[in-house]
């Protein structure tokens, strides 16, 4: 029986002086993985992560298994008693709570409502059956305090304009059941969440993407921590200012004296710009042969001896900002520049064209102001050309109509200077080609006409190029070509139905028809000569033909055909003959052409009885 006693207290305290007192640390059978200090707030909660390993022969896995801890030191003796927690209940004066299965060798364990006075050592100690043993050689300080912790701002550290970069507001998070609410003037509302570090610890954060303008530099984030603690919140704010590097931007030139200086007098330009890092400043002088680099500096000082446009160029390693142009104008100029109309050469009707009034603009600061007649209110535009001088310019689309032909189009350039303005205008005249137009036809004499007398017809229209005209009659075969030429002079020998068409490259019109009435027979001798001899004639064959009738008549019938003679006498016979006469027309002797008149045919019907 003392034996047994004996062996038991050797067992005692050979586990539990082994690690320390005889074996030194590390311990070669107990592991315990969690931190070695963690920071707390009052009033809040802390959880630790807690995890072990036992490598002992007495360690007996279907034996049910203890996790404790100590507060200060392992020895029970100590007063106050260090023993703090079981993980059975039968102990706890701190409240704690081993959320961790200790079978599944996880310790982790939350202290509720941490004071300050809980700032300490803690052990954690294993029994599991006959094995029991304190992790001596992994303590844990916990420090407790009344502030809470500033939350972090993270981003990189060489910021640049058009950059995206990720911004990142995170606080310790000792509590992740309660754990802080963060806030920051980046994005209101965003989205908190709370993660679990590789060693088992929490942080909550919070993210913005932003991509880094000029605008940034000297920008001051904030961000704020509020923790949750027993009777209301702890919080604690951190502000950062970024740093953005940008090429520059609001590059601008001025001059002094700034009117118009006598040729001979001192000029100083000076240039500012905006960048980061400050830029270097180079000036230049447009020409005829392009730009003239002509100092390096803020300020160039010089003799005017003509006018020019000048500007200044500033530069960093991020880019660079050309100013505004300054014009320098000497009093030995007074005529402002005549702005140029400009269209196409060849001008048609139904054709689209953009007609653009341009004026030279030396000072693109203070532009001359156009206007026109083609349209009010015309937007004014300042270009750069590929010169790198300015021009302004207005602009109208316009379909074209013969009612162009013959526009005037004026355009006026206002110059600004000093104590008024300066005006020069020019004016141009379309050409527009259209084709025939308002074409008609007239007849002289109008009215009725006289057969064989003379008749004019005369074709007109509007058109450019003039065009060529064309006369042509109706008849019963279609239309006939008579003749080309604006005038179509004829005889009248009967009438009909006359117009013309005027022709040129853009199209053709026809005119309206025009009737030609003729009436009475034309005076001629030989017409009145042809109706008596037609006349006589026929008398004469009349009468020829009668007597040859009466000579040779048939003598008398006999009883037997005068009687078949009476028979048919009731159906008498008739036998007509006729005869024709053809008259034909003589032309008079003065006329070259021949004319071909319709025969006119006269029967005369003649009876014969027997």
């Amino acid at each position: 029986m003392v034996s047994e006693n004996m062996l038991t207290v050797n067992m005692l305290l050979r586990v539990f002086f082994l690690p320390g007192a005889l074996a030194g640390c590390p311990s070669s059978f107990l592991f315990v993985n969690m931190p070695h200090q963690m920071e707390a707030l009052s009033g809040s909660c802390l959880q630790i992560p807690c995890s072990f390993s036992v490598t002992h022969p007495d360690y007996n896995p279907t034996n049910s298994i203890l996790g404790i801890w100590f507060k200060n030191t392992t020895v029970t003796t100590s007063k106050p008693n260090p023993l703090i927690f079981k993980s059975d209940g039968s102990v706890n004066k701190y409240s704690l709570n081993m959320i961790g299965n200790v079978n599944e060798e996880n310790c982790t364990t939350v202290f509720p409502d941490l004071k300050t006075t809980y700032t300490d050592t803690y052990y954690l100690r294993i029994e599991k059956g006959k094995f029991k043993a304190s992790a001596v050689c992994e303590p844990l300080h916990i420090t407790v305090g009344d502030s809470p912790w500033s939350p972090s701002i993270n981003l990189p550290s060489d910021l640049k304009e058009h950059q995206s970069v990720t911004v990142t507001c995170s606080a310790f998070t000792p509590c992740p059941q309660s754990p802080p609410e963060l806030t920051w003037n980046l994005q209101q509302d965003s989205l908190n969440q709370t993660e679990k570090n590789t060693d088992g610890t929490f942080t909550t954060k919070i993210q913005k993407n932003i991509t880094l303008s000029d605008t940034h530099d000297g920008y001051n984030i904030r961000c704020s921590a509020r923790y949750p603690v027993t009777g209301g919140n702890k919080t604690a704010e951190t502000k950062v200012t970024l740093n953005v590097s940008y090429a520059p931007r609001n590059t601008s030139a001025s001059i002094s004296p700034s009117a118009l200086v006598s040729a001979g007098s001192r000029v100083e330009l000076s240039c500012s710009s905006r960048a980061k890092p400050p830029p270097s400043f180079t000036w230049f002088r447009n020409s005829k042969d392009g730009a003239m680099n002509v100092s390096v500096g803020q300020v160039h000082s010089f003799n005017v001896t003509e006018g020019g446009e000048y500007y200044c160029v500033a530069t960093n390693n991020l880019g660079n900002d050309s100013s505004s142009r300054i014009c320098i104008s000497t009093k030995d100029k007074d005529s402002p520049w005549r702005p140029s109309i400009n269209l196409p050469s060849d001008l048609k009707e139904h054709q689209s064209v953009t007609v653009t009034c341009s004026a030279s603009t030396p000072c693109p600061q203070s532009p001359p102001e156009l206007t026109w007649n083609l349209q009010q209110d015309s937007l004014n535009q300042t270009e750069k050309n590929t010169e790198g001088i300015f021009t302004t310019k207005i602009q109208e689309n316009i379909t074209l109509s013969h009612t162009h032909d013959g526009y005037n189009i004026s355009c006026s350039a206002r110059y600004h200077v000093t104590g008024g303005n300066k005006t020069a205008e020019t004016e141009v005249t379309l050409s527009v080609s259209y084709a025939p137009r308002n074409t008609s036809a007239s007849i002289s004499p109008s009215g009725l006409v006289s057969a064989g007398s003379g008749v004019e017809l005369s074709c007109s229209s509007r058109a450019k190029p003039p065009p060529s005209l064309t006369w042509f009659k109706n008849s019963s075969e279609g239309a006939i070509k008579l003749s080309v030429g604006q005038v179509h002079s004829f005889s009248a020998i009967q009438g009909g139905e006359y117009y013309c068409i005027a022709i040129n490259d853009l199209g053709n019109q026809t005119s309206p028809v025009i009737y030609v009435t003729v009436t009475g027979l034309p005076f001629n001798p030989l017409y009145w000569g042809i109706i008596p001899v037609g006349c006589i004639m026929f008398i004469c064959l009349f009468a020829g033909f009668w007597y040859f009738i009466s000579k040779y008549r048939a003598p008398k019938l006999t009883q037997s055909q005068n009687s078949d003679v009476q028979m048919s006498a009731a159906k008498p016979e008739e036998q007509l003959h006729y005869g024709e006469i053809a008259f034909c027309r003589k032309t008079p002797e003065t006329s070259s052409e021949l004319v071909q008149h319709n025969e006119q045919t006269v029967y005369a019907e003649v009876k014969l009885s027997q």
